[in-house]
């Protein structure tokens, strides 16, 4: 009698074993996570940072450093909107939440840099429906179509790199 709960466990482990195995790792990836955290956010940051500077030499010949710190913070932020229900926000959601976001995040910066600093990193005032020069419709619906790409990048390295889910899309 004592031995039949010895052999439903041990049973158990050899009929299942990719079950036991999944379960081992599962739980080394969670003492696993906390370390890797930070080295993925870092990587994202920093790949958000450089295509941000990329994107701006490309369309107005040139670049601030603090347009880095900028993009890696959109970049995080986009890659967060569907990170905790991937199948809840469809892409074309996606897309529109991380304009309002990069919008939103622009005109903060832009508030702190060119108003509060001064440092006339850029001006939008001569375009129309801007605010405080700092944002305008025109921008907004240009980062609405540059979040396509973003979103895409952002859920294939998690998925490449990070070892995460891979994406799935519904449009609307």
């Amino acid at each position: 009698i004592a031995a039949q709960p010895f052999l439903q466990d041990s049973r158990c482990f050899f009929v299942q074993p990719a079950r036991a195995y999944a379960d081992i790792e599962r739980r080394r990836g969670e003492s696993m996570y906390d370390l890797h955290k930070p080295v993925k956010h870092i990587l994202l940051f920093l790949t958000g940072g450089v295509l941000y500077c990329l994107t701006e030499l490309i369309w107005r010949g040139h670049t601030h450093l603090s347009m880095a710190a900028l993009g890696g913070c959109c970049f995080l932020m986009i890659g967060r909107i569907n990170e905790d229900c991937p199948s809840c926000v469809s892409l074309l959601s996606q897309m529109v939440l991380s304009a309002l976001v990069v919008t939103a995040m622009e005109f903060a910066a832009g508030l702190v840099l060119n108003v509060w600093m001064g440092l006339e990193i850029w001006d939008y005032s001569d375009l129309p429906y801007n605010l405080l020069g700092q944002v305008c419709l025109l921008y907004m619906n240009l980062w609405f179509l540059l979040s396509l790409p973003a979103i895409l990048l952002d859920d294939w390295l998690r998925w490449r790199w990070f070892d995460e889910q891979a994406p799935h899309y519904r449009l609307l």
